[in-house]
Formats: C-alpha cells, structure tokens, sequence
C-alpha cells in the first residue's frame, strides 16, 4: 500500500511541476506577442502623408531612406491590398491608404521587419513602425 501512496504523489509533483512549466511559457508567450505596435492614426498623426498598410496587425510605411538602401530579395506572397482606407484611420489588416486593391504583399528573406509590395510593375519596401 506504501508505494501506491509514494507513486501518486510522485505522479502529483510531475502534474504540478508541468503546470507550472506552462504556466511560465504562457506568461512568456503573452509578453512577446504584445510587440507595441503603433496604429495608423499615430503614424498618420506624425507624417499625414505617410504611404501605410496593415498587415498582421502590424503597420508598415514606406518611403524610409534607410530601409531603400538595404540589400532585401522578394521571398513568398503572404497577402495582398483588399481595402483602401484614404478617410480614417480605423485600420484593418490586408488595408491600405494608398496601395491600390490587388496590391500583392511579400516577404523578404533577409528581414522580417520590412515587407515588399508589388502595384502595377513598381516594387516598394515597407517597415513595419513599431514603438521604441
């Protein structure tokens, strides 16, 4: 009878300690999905001229000196323009104030911060506007 009683607190401690483990990685994961993202109307606020879209929740501007001299390679589409937005600033992903609708959205391979796009045979690169 002993050992029945050794193996269920043993079997109690692995439950309790997996738990906790999980516990820790769902805390963990919370605290890196909440990048501080800046919405449309704060871009829009700082440049009301900025050429914006949102992807995955995310904004991205182009038009960014730095970002136009880097050495990026077009990698997979991952989405495309399905909404123009030039009234508000109440942005949705797949949206964009001045992309026409079609727009393709690409990745790049050497970054995961700045997005290509292709309109109408002309390439632009977008960073994604993030806080700090």
């Amino acid at each position: 009878m002993g050992g029945l009683k050794i193996k269920k607190l043993f079997y109690g401690l692995i439950v309790l300690a997996l738990f906790m483990i999980t516990g820790c990685n769902i805390q963990g994961g919370t605290t890196t999905v909440s990048i501080d993202s800046i919405d449309a109307e704060e871009v829009l606020t700082l440049d009301s001229d900025a050429d914006i879209f949102q992807y995955d929740g995310v904004i991205y501007k182009t038009n960014i000196d730095w970002v136009e001299e880097l050495s990026l390679t077009k990698d997979v589409q991952i989405g495309e323009i399905k909404i123009i937005n030039d009234t508000n600033t109440d942005f949705k992903d797949e949206m964009s104030n001045k992309l026409p609708v079609g727009t393709k959205i690409f990745s790049t391979k050497e970054r995961g911060d700045i997005l290509i796009v292709e309109s109408e045979g002309e390439i632009k690169r977008y960073l994604a506007i993030v806080e700090g």
